[in-house]
């Protein structure tokens, strides 16, 4: 699909837009808010402005941390831009969250369970068994019944 977008571009003498242009509506957003924009704030920025360009363009960067990484190595690549860069110091400093993985030293209480619907069964780990078995028994045709659950220190241990 990317390749189609950007061939269309090319037969057409359209240009997909630099970094740079979405850099600049970053920092003049910035600017505006005095803050660093979330994704609502930028749509809403779209539905007031059509010339500023839309989020989906701005995934180019991915994260809200390497966006707010570029503009500040953009920032400091030219002067005046100093408020900017304050702006987006505290969010490029951010450790980004690792959710699946946790430290070894923490040990996680749950549950491993086995449960049968009709002539199938699942094993599988939660933090609460009886939430879980009432969220797989509504999505599932048939009845659920729990055969077994295990409380343990190490669920994804023991669910292996």
């Amino acid at each position: 699909m990317h390749f189609l977008k950007l061939a269309f571009h090319q037969t057409s003498g359209r240009q997909p837009h630099r970094d740079d242009v979405f850099i600049q509506s970053y920092i003049h957003l910035i600017r505006e808010l005095g803050h660093f924009p979330a994704v609502r704030e930028m749509s809403l920025k779209r539905r007031q402005d059509s010339t500023f360009p839309s989020k989906g363009a701005f995934g180019r960067f991915g994260s809200k941390l390497a966006a707010a990484k570029r503009v500040i190595e953009f920032c400091r690549n030219r002067g005046g831009y100093e408020d900017v860069i304050k702006v987006c110091k505290p969010i490029a400093a951010e450790n980004p969250p690792h959710r699946d993985k946790i430290p070894p030293t923490e040990s996680i209480e749950g549950f491993v369970y086995l449960i049968k619907s009709g002539r199938y069964h699942k094993i599988g780990r939660s933090n609460s068994a009886g939430r879980r078995e009432y969220e797989l028994a509504i999505q599932l045709p048939e009845k659920a019944t729990k055969i077994h659950e295990i409380r343990t220190d190490d669920p994804a241990g023991i669910e292996a």
